[in-house]
């Protein structure tokens, strides 16, 4: 009868990861460092003004102490010009994305035409930045509220269409193809079997760039479009930093209150 191979002899030879595999991490691991590198070596740091950061922080906030309601009145006022800036650039957006949304959804758009239209639509909305837009709209209306509607409008469509347009493609198509079966028009087939398909997305979609909207809204003012970005601005500019802080407070308790808020929307109408 032959004796069997001792354990410890079968399992010398055993590795994890093959020799190859080893290489491929090792050889990625070093790519990541060497990128690291580069990208530490490319850019102009002053390293003396990195070690005294944390002291020239303290300084800061020890200056930032104690906040300074005497202007709480206007802060107010432009707080809640920010809530309006965000409320109704995000009604807006949500009007005009959805037949952005409809063109861009593989299986409602007419023609490739117009899917691409709606897609590029979606990617020129998204890949310019809220501030971006902001400068852009205070040139053509000037400094002020409809600058910022205008610019988180812009801002929101891309955000708004393309989910949208994911869940109409989602939807079931059968209700779709019982209504086309009956000869229902293109109107009655959107209404009755695509709608109450992505009804909860829609809610949920909107809430949430609400809420977004709301946070982005608080920096407009740093380039002239309104809320309370500006009042912040000007407290800077002229070193103010207790009336800094009280402004930074109170946007810190405008978030707090909107992420309340679309969460009990989201709960309730969900």
């Amino acid at each position: 009868m032959m004796n069997a191979q001792p354990l410890h002899q079968t399992l010398d030879h055993w590795s994890r990861f093959t020799l190859r595999q080893r290489l491929m991490r090792y050889g990625s691991m070093m790519l990541v460092f060497l990128v690291v590198a580069w990208a530490l070596s490319s850019i102009d740091v002053i390293w003396e003004w990195v070690w005294d950061a944390p002291s020239q922080m303290g300084d800061l906030f020890g200056r930032m102490m104690p906040p300074d309601p005497s202007n709480l009145p206007s802060i107010l006022e432009a707080i809640w010009q920010t809530v309006n800036i965000a409320t109704l650039a995000t009604m807006f957006a949500v009007v005009v994305s959805l037949p952005v949304a409809y063109i861009s959804a593989q299986n409602t758009t007419p023609n490739a035409v117009t899917l691409w239209i709606g897609r590029f639509i979606l990617v020129s909305s998204r890949s310019v930045n809220t501030i971006i837009w902001a400068l852009l709209f205070v040139a053509i209306f000037g400094p002020g509220i409809v600058a910022g509607i205008v610019a988180i409008m812009f801002r929101s469509i891309g955000f708004l269409g393309k989910l949208l347009g994911e869940a109409i493609e989602e939807i079931d198509q059968r209700p779709v193809e019982a209504l086309e079966a009956c000869g229902a028009s293109r109107f009655k087939i959107v209404l009755y079997a695509i709608v109450p398909q992505v009804l909860p997305a829609f809610f949920a979609v909107s809430i949430l760039r609400w809420d977004i909207n709301l946070r982005e809204s608080t920096v407009l003012g740093l380039v002239g479009a309104g809320g309370i970005g500006m009042i912040l601005q000007g407290a800077i500019d002229t070193f103010n930093w207790p009336e800094v802080s009280m402004v930074l407070i109170t946007i810190l308790a405008l978030v707090v209150l909107g992420e309340v808020v679309s969460s009990y929307l989201r709960k309730k109408i969900l």
